[in-house]
C-alpha cells in the first residue's frame, strides 16, 4: 500500500488491526473477570448456605434449652412459694424439687463463625453487611451466653451442691433436715438460682431474634442470587 502511495489506507489498516487486538484483549480481561466474579459468587453463597445450616441448628438447641430452664424454673418458683408460706405438707414435692437445683440448662456452643472467617480471609467473601455483622452479633450473644452458663454452673458446685448436700437424701429425695430448709437462707438460695435462670432466659430470646433475623436476611441474600 505504501510503495502504491495508500498511505491512508494503510494507516487505517494498522489502526484497525490494532483495535482488534486490543478488544480482543479487553474481552479475555472481561471473560476472566466475569469467571472469577462467579467462582466467588458460588463460593460466598455456599458460605451463606453453611451459616444458615448451623444457626439453624443453634437455634433448635438453644429452644430446647429455653424450654429445659423454664420447666425448672417454674420448678424453683413453686420450692420458693412452699418455703414462703412454710407448708410442711408437700415436703415430699419439695425434696424432688430441691433434688433438681444441680440440674441447669447449658448450650455450651463450641466454635466461632466470624472469628474462623476472619481469621481464615473468608470473610471477605461475603459482601452482605447486614449478614456479616448479624453474624458477629450472634457471636457475642453466644460468648454472654457462655458466660452466664458458667456462672450458673460456678454458683451450683460452690454453693448449691454443699448446701443442699446438708439437708437432702439424693438417693430417695427426702429432706432430712426440714428446718434448715424452711429458712431465708435457703430461700436466697432459691432465689439466686432463678434470678441467673432469668437472665439465661434473656440472653436465650435475644439469640433466638437475633438468628431469626440473620437468617432472613441470608434468606433474601439466596433469593436474589
Amino acid at each position: 500500500m505504501i510503495k502504491d502511495g495508500n498511505l491512508k489506507k494503510y494507516l487505517l489498516y494498522a489502526i484497525g488491526e490494532i483495535l482488534l487486538v486490543m478488544i480482543g484483549i479487553s474481552l479475555a480481561f472481561q471473560v476472566n473477570n466475569w469467571n472469577d466474579d462467579r467462582i466467588q459468587r458460588n463460593a460466598e453463597i455456599r458460605y451463606y448456605e453453611n451459616i444458615r445450616d448451623q444457626i439453624i441448628d443453634d437455634k433448635d438447641l438453644i429452644q430446647g434449652q429455653v424450654r429445659y430452664n423454664n420447666r425448672h424454673m417454674a420448678q424453683f418458683t413453686y420450692a420458693n412459694e412452699i418455703i414462703e408460706t412454710n407448708d410442711r405438707s408437700k415436703m415430699d414435692t419439695l425434696g424432688v424439687i430441691v433434688r433438681n437445683f444441680t440440674n441447669y440448662s447449658d448450650f455450651d456452643r463450641e466454635g466461632n463463625i466470624y472469628e474462623t472467617m476472619v481469621n481464615s480471609g473468608e470473610i471477605k467473601l461475603l459482601r452482605n453487611l447486614k449478614i456479616v455483622n448479624g453474624i458477629r452479633n450472634l457471636e457475642e450473644s453466644y460468648t454472654y451466653m457462655n458466660r452466664m452458663e458458667s456462672i450458673h454452673y460456678d454458683a451450683m458446685m460452690n454453693y448449691v451442691v454443699i448446701t443442699t448436700n446438708r439437708v437432702l437424701k439424693f438417693s430417695d429425695n427426702q429432706i432430712k433436715k426440714p428446718d434448715l430448709v424452711y429458712t431465708y437462707e435457703f430461700q436466697n438460695m432459691i432465689l439466686m438460682l432463678m434470678q441467673i435462670m432469668e437472665e439465661k432466659n434473656n440472653i436465650y430470646t435475644s439469640t433466638l431474634d437475633r438468628i431469626e433475623s440473620t437468617i432472613l436476611n441470608i434468606d433474601k441474600e439466596l433469593l436474589d442470587k
